[in-house]
């Protein structure tokens, strides 16, 4: 009987204990790019996926769409500010439909010209993949100077 009455305790005492919610890599990204924000001191607008952007210049020319061909001098680096891609200064082309869900997104929010930040969570960027020098779960920080779009 009293080993029954201890089990039923121990029992009822782990029922009663609150589950720790876990954070899902969402929550995770989010805090990690706000944190970012506030420690840079930056303007930054989200628009609903998750990701963010800082316009410092607007630029003047044409916006491209999720399928233009364009040219960004861009810098890609991870939240500790290890830079693991760089394009020349006289930047690299890409066709928006054959790269990662962030500039997908975020090249089409800058016009020609335009420069600025895009702050990527890893669900538009790699995922819980590792590619590269990049880790899994990632937050991508670009430096983006759109160039050009065709």
């Amino acid at each position: 009987m009293k080993k029954s009455l201890v089990l039923v305790m121990i029992v009822l005492s782990f029922l009663s204990c609150k589950k720790k919610k876990i954070a899902t890599q969402n929550e995770l990204d989010e805090k990690i790019i706000t944190n970012y924000i506030s420690d840079n001191n930056l303007n930054a607008t989200a628009t609903g996926s998750g990701l963010y952007y800082v316009m410092t210049t607007t630029g003047t020319g044409i916006q491209p769409n999720a399928n233009s061909n364009v040219t960004v001098n861009y810098k890609g680096s991870l939240k500790d500010g290890k830079v693991f891609d760089q394009s020349a200064s006289t930047g690299a082309t890409f066709n928006l439909g054959s790269v990662i869900k962030g500039w997908k997104e975020g090249i089409p929010l800058f016009k020609k010209g335009g420069k600025g930040i895009l702050l990527i969570p890893s669900a538009l960027g790699y995922g819980n993949q590792a590619t590269g020098s990049i880790p899994a779960n990632s937050v991508l920080i670009f430096d983006i100077d759109l160039i050009n779009v065709q």
